[in-house]
């Protein structure tokens, strides 16, 4: 089981995000990870760092961990743009990036609304997430799809790309990681430890748990 951490990038500037990715590497944490918002959820007041610049700068300062989306949002900025970041940021850190996609959301769909930038019909959005799904695959990036419907769990099925589940149970993962990888994200909610190994015994390969997260506490749970 590796583990994960979601950066603070709901913030004016980059530093605090910067010493978490520090931190994290310096721990033994295996990954961390952007969300991909104009703003956090619900709060359209608030500040949001966006996720490749932030991933970029981490890659210049660090040497061995993983660095990725969860998850970046199809048609939030053209298809050639998105691959052209993944692109850009896989040459900075070759052999580190993890791509984390998804089509969002009612929840997300007033960011779009905001800044002019149409939210499309689901299945729509759907047709974009396979080709770029496929498109990063082709880069040679690892890809999980974000959790969303039955239609688009199966892209994740169908084109060989990992299954990203938000705060679901362990029952919910060993179910879904019978049909193919399956990485899991969410808040910390108690104790890491029984967490980890709960979702490790039913099948998940990552745990990303969302900021604050005491980080050797979470190294030690991915250790044991």
């Amino acid at each position: 089981m590796r583990t994960g951490v979601l950066l603070p990038i709901f913030q004016d500037d980059a530093d605090r995000a910067l010493e978490v990715a520090r931190r994290a590497e310096e721990a033994g944490v295996d990954g961390v990870f952007c969300y991909d918002h104009l703003w956090p959820i619900g709060q359209p007041g608030r500040p949001a760092l966006a996720p490749f610049p932030v991933l970029a700068h981490v890659a210049t300062r660090t040497r061995r961990i993983a660095l990725g989306t969860l998850v970046a949002r199809v048609g939030l900025v053209p298809d050639a743009v998105l691959l052209g970041e993944i692109a850009a940021l896989a040459t900075l850190a070759p052999g580190r990036v993890v791509v984390g996609m998804g089509t969002g959301d009612h929840l997300s769909a007033g960011e779009n609304e905001a800044y002019g930038v149409e939210f499309e019909l689901a299945a729509a959005r759907r047709a974009r997430l396979r080709r770029c799904v496929r498109a990063a695959l082709d880069l040679g990036v690892p890809v999980w799809v974000g959790d969303g419907s039955p239609r688009t769990r199966r892209v994740a099925l169908e084109e060989g790309a990992a299954l990203n589940l938000w705060a679901a149970g362990p029952d919910e993962v060993r179910e879904e990681s019978r049909f193919t990888e399956v990485t899991w994200g969410g808040p910390a909610t108690g104790p890491l430890a029984p967490t980890v190994a709960r979702l490790a015994d039913a099948g998940a390969t990552w745990a990303v748990f969302a900021w604050p997260v005491d980080i050797e506490e979470l190294v030690a749970a991915g250790r044991r």
